[in-house]
């Protein structure tokens, strides 16, 4: 019986120890701990401070080089893509765009879409996509002058929409989130090249 009260007694007075905060000058040490653990189990792309050479290449690598028929485009917490160009093959039939959302925020406050469509179309496609609301994913549907779209992304998720590379046969094409207000930043130029 004795053995048994001695170990009751050991196991509440572990748990008792186990449960107080450490002394305040333990406290530093531990919490650097903890940040340096959590940096290191988070993906490059989440990070706060990227260096810039791992920056330019993921933004030389966002850019789809002639006969690539695919591009992958980020976007992230601070409203913005990772490349201001995309690059379109003509000998490429059909295109894919994937975007994917870097950052850790939800849809609702920091949501993106990628949209494109002619340079001239867009300041409309902004404005009815505002009024269309976040349930359509800032997008009016049904709207001719949009040559694709992604539907609209928080923090960890990705989408992808392929379309038919002729529909940028003739003029000028941008690219942009219309989600509200991030269009001034969140844009780029749609390039068909050989």
């Amino acid at each position: 019986m004795k053995a048994y009260l001695a170990l009751i007694s050991a196991a509440v007075i572990g748990l008792a120890a186990c449960s107080q905060e450490p002394a305040p000058a333990e406290q530093p040490a531990a919490e650097a701990a903890a940040s340096e653990a959590a940096s290191a189990e988070m993906p490059a792309s989440e990070t706060e401070a990227a260096p810039a050479a791992e920056a330019e290449a993921a933004a030389a690598d966002a850019a789809a080089p002639a006969g690539d028929c695919a591009v992958t485009v980020e976007s992230n917490d601070n409203m913005q893509f990772n490349t201001k160009d995309i690059q379109v093959s003509k000998a490429c039939k059909e295109f894919s765009v994937t975007l994917k959302h870097t950052g850790t925020q939800p849809k609702a406050s920091m949501g993106h879409n990628l949209v494109i469509a002619k340079a001239e179309d867009m300041d409309g496609v902004f404005k009815d996509g505002v009024g269309a609301g976040p349930d359509a994913d800032y997008i009016k549907a049904g709207d001719e002058r949009i040559v694709a779209h992604t539907k609209l992304i928080g923090g960890g998720e990705e989408d992808t929409v392929t379309f038919d590379t002729a529909k940028l046969a003739e003029g000028s094409y941008k690219f942009a989130c219309t989600f509200p207000g991030h269009g001034a930043l969140m844009s780029g130029t749609v390039t068909l090249v050989d």
